[in-house]
């Protein structure tokens, strides 16, 4: 499938795909379409819509990519939902979606790296909010589409359902790891704000807390906690990546016509303190499954086992009932954040 000859107007192609056509590119786009390889094209859309409007394209054959590496069976004789899937005797669906930009809110490619800017993002409560709110429309339509149409399908039926779900909502969303997802999901809120503020008072790092809600700008609520109850038992697990981005290639490429200097922050063990990684992709060494998150819900109808994605660097949140407490495997060597910087011999970029 050839993702990157222009098929519609330049006038309507999406920054990003403009950007990634750069020729000191061509390793990533090359190995994006390895990870492309066996991924149908079932209505007849994806290029169109990888042109036009790119990130829910590119997040869908990432995931592919990502099923791919696990070992998991495809079937796509199903025109819908995204994906049905078997690994190890266990099946299951996967609905993909992103998180989008609010109208009259800034792109995530909106960045200017001004000092203006780049003293913003040091407090987060202002961008895990907009996260939340922009995740939280992205899950629950989700959640109802299942309601409404793939839960009356013979097979979907008493299978796990899965939403899988990256965000794309505004300009440095790289920043947030799982902040916003573990807000919405449990309302579990960790304040990095009030450590900032004064780190002398919380000594073992940002505390925890409970919001039980966000607030949109037009004064609506958005409730937190979506997997605290049964309302949502339908929703088995939320798989989340906020470094599945264009980056991942190119931290995962050896070009010889580009410098690549990846800057990367990761948990370390034995206690998961954040350690930072500065050099060439094999000096950093990601791999493409690093940065996955898997979310399960202990109120699900269906639960999804922890077995179908466990892997020593994805990270997994789920309670054990056998022992009673929660389990978050994977935290102690995870990505949390990644940023490139690629050079050609004229021109340089940031993702």
């Amino acid at each position: 499938m050839d993702f990157f000859t222009p098929i519609v107007d330049e006038s309507k192609q999406n920054k990003n795909f403009k950007s990634v056509l750069a020729t000191f590119r061509a390793a990533e786009r090359a190995l994006f379409s390895a990870w492309s390889e066996g991924f149908e094209d079932r209505d007849g859309k994806i290029v169109k819509e990888f042109q036009t409007t790119f990130n829910s394209t590119f997040w869908e054959v990432y995931l592919h990519a990502c099923f791919r590496e696990y070992g998991f069976n495809q079937d796509w004789s199903r025109s819908t939902p995204d994906f049905c899937l078997s690994a190890n005797g266990h099946e299951f669906v996967l609905e993909a979606t992103t998180g989008n930009a609010a109208q009259g809110k800034l792109n995530e490619w909106d960045k200017t790296y001004s000092p203006e800017e780049l003293q913003s993002v040091r407090r987060f409560r202002d961008l895990n909010k907009e996260a939340v709110i922009r995740l939280s429309n992205a899950i629950v339509g989700k959640a109802r589409k299942y309601e409404k149409l793939y839960k009356t399908l013979d097979y979907v039926r008493d299978k796990p359902f899965v939403i899988a779900v990256a965000p794309f909502e505004q300009p440095h969303f790289n920043l947030q790891y799982d902040r916003p997802i573990r807000a919405l999901l449990y309302d579990y809120y960790v304040d990095e704000d009030a450590y900032l503020d004064n780190p002398l008072l919380y000594p073992d790092g940002p505390p925890a807390i409970s919001l039980g809600s966000v607030e949109k700008d037009n004064g609506s609520e958005v409730p937190l906690g979506l997997f605290n109850g049964a309302e949502m038992a339908e929703v088995s697990a939320v798989v989340f990546s906020c470094t599945a981005t264009w980056g991942k290639l190119s931290a995962l490429s050896e070009n010889p016509e580009t410098v690549t200097r990846v800057l990367s922050v990761w948990a370390s063990p034995p206690d998961g303190v954040p350690e930072k990684r500065v050099g060439t992709p094999a000096d950093c060494g990601e791999t493409i499954l690093d940065g996955l998150q898997v979310f399960h819900n202990p109120y699900a109808k269906y639960p999804l086992s922890p077995d179908v994605f466990r892997n020593r660097r994805v990270v997994q949140h789920f309670f054990d009932k056998g022992v009673g407490e929660w389990i978050y495997e994977g935290r102690l060597e995870a990505l949390l954040f990644r940023q490139v910087h690629a050079y050609s011999n004229r021109h340089s970029k940031s993702k």
